[in-house]
């Protein structure tokens, strides 16, 4: 991925897989998704010699954000370390990201905390990891406000809980949007290109081809 690299932690009973971004050089990064195991993702984050410089959120949902406040505390706790501030989702997940402590209460998790990010993001906005530049796309469907991570230039991504291999995201909660979120792929994800190499947030990866062909919800077989 020309210097770009990236390692997956999975957290939470969800296996929710949160991703370590970053330069293979200068060692600059960002954690994306951190749900909860805050002690594994450091200690991920400390074998790989890596310095977050930011925390990425695809959406709200408990096992992607819950501990995205925890892991900020502990890695501005660091010496010499900046803000590290929290990015994303888009504002229409404000409402999750305010819930988080009652979504873990829900699940029977211990440790979420709600979360404010310091920056909001929208379509067409651009965040930089260790000098590699993602384009931010809004995907709604699964939740309102769900964004996905592109780096055109590695031909990657980071999709979050809109696509998966053979899959792709719920939609069966009272926010969920079924033709939005098949909107979402059909219109702004495969359109990147079948060689586009995507990590989402559970299971094993894919690339955009593979899943424009054999993906039985909007692959070339769906109905």
């Amino acid at each position: 991925m020309a210097g770009l690299r990236a390692a997956v932690v999975p957290v939470t009973p969800f296996q929710q897989n949160c991703a370590i971004l970053f330069d293979e050089t200068s060692k600059r990064g960002a954690v994306v998704d951190p749900g909860g195991d805050v002690g594994r993702i450091l200690e991920a984050v400390d074998k790989l010699g890596v310095t977050p410089e930011q925390i990425l959120l695809t959406h709200g949902h408990i096992d992607h954000a819950g501990g995205a406040a925890a892991l900020q505390e502990a890695l501005r706790a660091r010496p010499g370390a900046g803000e590290v501030p929290v990015v994303g989702p888009d504002e229409r997940d404000r409402f999750l990201l305010e819930g988080l402590e009652e979504q873990g209460r829900a699940y029977g998790l211990d440790g979420a905390r709600n979360v404010t990010p310091d920056r909001w993001l929208a379509e067409g906005e651009e965040v930089e990891v260790g000098g590699h530049a993602f384009s931010v796309l809004h995907c709604p469907g699964h939740t309102p406000g769900h964004v996905v991570f592109v780096n055109a230039a590695a031909k990657f991504a980071v999709v979050g809980d809109v696509l998966f291999r053979g899959s792709v995201g719920r939609t069966d909660f009272p926010y969920g949007d079924t033709e939005a979120l098949l909107r979402s792929i059909r219109d702004k994800l495969f359109p990147l290109g079948d060689a586009v190499a995507f990590i989402c947030g559970h299971g094993p990866g894919s690339t955009i081809g593979a899943e424009r062909l054999g993906n039985p919800f909007v692959g070339q077989g769906a109905r």
